[in-house]
């Protein structure tokens, strides 16, 4: 059966982007526009992995829905996949024990990733 990828991002260019991108890597896809139709979908639907975007409805919308999907969902790996570096200079890492109690991701990526990359990284998460 075919892993699912939930992929939750404002931008619906993007988001039309990866959609095609993680189903040419052979995964079932489930996107949502923003935090608050992703939260629905997890109330019913266990994606295998989530990718997510950092700045949506609000500026922490990513690190909110990652932490929902891991308190409902803590074996679901979550990507998150900003753009906030380059347009804020602020960076993010999951490497400190520090931010590992608040950041509730397990990779952060810098938007533009090439597909080669982005696979690599999805089939490291998912152990395939």
């Amino acid at each position: 059966m075919k892993k699912t990828v939930l992929i939750v991002d404002d931008d619906m260019d993007y988001l039309f982007q990866m959609k095609l991108k993680v189903e040419q890597f052979g995964f079932e896809t489930i996107t949502a526009d923003g935090q608050k139709e992703a939260e629905k979908i997890i109330e019913t639907t266990k994606p295998d992995l989530a990718i997510l975007d950092l700045m949506m409805e609000n500026d922490d919308s990513g690190f909110i829905l990652a932490y929902k999907i891991k308190r409902k969902y803590p074996e679901v790996p979550i990507i998150i996949a900003t753009a906030v570096t380059a347009e804020t200079g602020m960076t993010f890492n999951i490497n400190s024990d520090e931010n590992k109690e608040w950041i509730k991701a397990d990779l952060f990526l810098d938007k533009g990733i090439r597909a080669d990359q982005l696979q690599k990284e999805i089939h490291k998460l998912l152990k395939i």
